[in-house]
């Protein structure tokens, strides 16, 4: 297909291990994680720009093009990464936990975020996250929220 659009949609994406289990591990994480970077590399259009995280969760930062859906390539980076690593490692050691957050962010922000990711385990250490790049869930949990403006 040709590439007939410009963008810069830039998106910061977190989700947890099954029951925020501390899954990943050294050995675990290494391979999800080099899984993952893989898969996004070779995903035509898309850039990858850091993967990150701690036992039960993980963080991704990457640039996307205007045709690739979000939900769909998120489901289907969670259900590979896991199937890969349990199949490398012989038997269930990762599951993930339904549902992701997805930020989207500006061009200019990218070395902030990417540092935001790359020192997860820092972060987390030190208790110097930041709420809205950690949350996986809605703000509002109402089935019928009011209609609103865009701030």
């Amino acid at each position: 297909m040709a590439r007939n659009y410009y963008s810069e949609i830039n998106l910061h994406i977190v989700w947890h291990t099954k029951e925020s289990a501390r899954l990943l591990t050294p050995t675990v994480e290494s391979i999800v994680h080099q899984y993952i970077r893989g898969r996004c590399i070779n995903t035509s259009d898309l850039y990858f720009h850091e993967i990150g995280g701690v036992e039960d969760h993980l963080h991704l930062c990457i640039s996307i093009p205007p045709t690739l859906l979000i939900s769909e390539f998120v489901g289907q980076l969670k259900g590979s990464s896991s199937h890969d690593a349990n199949q490398k490692l012989g038997r269930k050691v990762i599951e993930w936990q339904t549902g992701y957050g997805v930020v989207s962010f500006g061009t200019k922000d990218l070395p902030w975020v990417k540092d935001y990711v790359r020192n997860q385990k820092d972060r987390h250490g030190r208790n110097s996250v930041e709420d809205r790049l950690e949350r996986i869930n809605a703000i509002e949990t109402s089935a019928e929220a009011e209609p609103r403006e865009a701030p």
